[in-house]
């Protein structure tokens, strides 16, 4: 992997790089839309820029990458490189795009640090961001080919719009030319795309939120609300175009499924922590696990604001009361009359029992999934058997 010349590069320079990364990503990203506008236009999230999420994603990223190479010479971190991965394929992001990056990204480097970038710090990182790059291509390579996939959206018909919430619609679609429907597992997502007002082809990830098998694949899409939960954002401009124009009859461009947040082929206990639209691809595991039987035992937690602003509760313990073994745990912000086994507040492990060998699934906000993680490892569950999906950028590592 890193050779021992820029191991030793690489870790003099990290503390000076990653003390400058937040700078760097921001240059890159002002250079890379100025050279190639149509980027922005129709493929990064332009919400998610800005806010500057997608920068500090970017960032903690190569950081974490560069910091498990030199602690790991001889390795690579391959759980962030897939779920990576698996958000590139269902962008359909091509090889040669990482040498676009690549120009703007080094670009960016020398122009923040100067004098600092040496020929042979230059090299160093260079040979650090090709180790990334190079992974990531034949992750999605395969992901490519597994899918019989070329990485473009195809036309799918909404066949009927489903009103969970007043923030909440669910959208049932198949494929405009009635080809078969693509193979998933459950816990995976599909990329769609729409024509916004001004012009532009903006793409977002929505989980699937049925189990694999139905004629029909099933969406469910949360409208984002500027300054929602008390923190300034802008406005969802694709989940604010889904609930304004989106109908019956109405045509979008899907992607192939992708994501790794997948079920494993077990027969070991099980939970599945989700928090407001996290819930969604919980829910198509649950369906999952009714069909084949699941035997073992189940818990379910999920947190929400209130009984009312629960997307697919219905389905939620309808699937979890077919189990053979499995017990709910609902947490609400302002739980409502009439409720008496809801929980207020926060989620609280400690009087939920968490058996040996639970394999945990988790989605929602990420300190929610910091917060339910911390407790199940203080419960004994390893590290390696809690999975968790980051709807948006991934800033577990940005955030330490």
């Amino acid at each position: 992997m890193l050779s021992e010349q820029s191991a030793v590069t690489v870790r003099a320079t990290l503390p000076v790089v990653g003390a400058a990364i937040g700078e760097i990503t921001e240059r890159f990203y002002a250079r890379l839309f100025s050279a190639h506008p149509e980027l922005l236009r129709d493929l990064f999230n332009r919400g998610n820029q800005a806010a500057g999420t997608q920068r500090q994603a970017l960032a903690g990223s190569i950081a974490g990458f560069a910091t498990y190479l030199v602690g790991h010479p001889d390795e690579r971190p391959d759980a962030m490189l897939s779920r990576i991965a698996h958000k590139h394929a269902s962008l359909g992001v091509a090889p040669e795009q990482y040498k676009v990056v690549h120009e703007h990204l080094f670009a960016a480097i020398v122009e923040v640090l100067g004098d600092a970038v040496t020929a042979e710090v230059a090299a160093a990182w260079d040979e650090v961001y090709w180790l990334m790059a190079n992974a990531l291509i034949a992750i999605e390579k395969r992901l490519y080919d597994e899918n019989a996939d070329d990485g473009s959206l195809r036309p799918w018909v909404v066949t009927e719009r489903v009103e969970e919430t007043p923030d909440v619609a669910t959208f049932l679609i198949r494929p405009a030319d009635g080809s078969s429907l693509p193979d998933f597992r459950a816990g995976q997502y599909v990329s769609v795309g729409v024509e916004l007002p001004d012009g532009a082809r903006q793409i977002r990830q929505y989980s699937l939120s049925s189990a694999p098998g139905s004629p029909v694949r099933r969406i469910s899409v949360k409208r984002v609300r500027a300054d929602e939960n008390g923190v300034t954002s802008p406005e969802g401009e694709v989940s604010g175009h889904l609930h304004a124009h989106v109908r019956e009859g109405s045509v979008l461009e899907v992607s192939a499924p992708y994501g790794d947040l997948v079920l494993d082929d077990t027969d070991a206990p099980l939970l599945l922590a989700s928090a407001g639209i996290g819930v969604t691809p919980m829910i198509a595991m649950l369906e999952q696990l009714t069909i084949s039987g699941h035997k073992a035992p189940v818990t379910v937690v999920h947190a929400d604001r209130s009984p009312a602003e629960h997307a697919l509760r219905a389905d939620h313990e309808a699937f979890a009361g077919k189990l053979a073994d499995s017990e709910t745990h609902f947490w609400y912000e302002r739980p409502e009359p009439g409720h008496p086994a809801e929980r207020t507040g926060l989620v609280d492990l400690s009087g939920v029992t968490v058996r040996p060998g639970t394999h945990a699934y988790l989605c929602g906000p990420l300190p929610f999934m910091r917060a339910v993680r911390t407790q199940l490892l203080d419960k004994g569950v390893p590290a390696s058997d809690i999975h968790y999906e980051v709807f948006g950028p991934d800033l577990w590592l940005a955030q330490g």
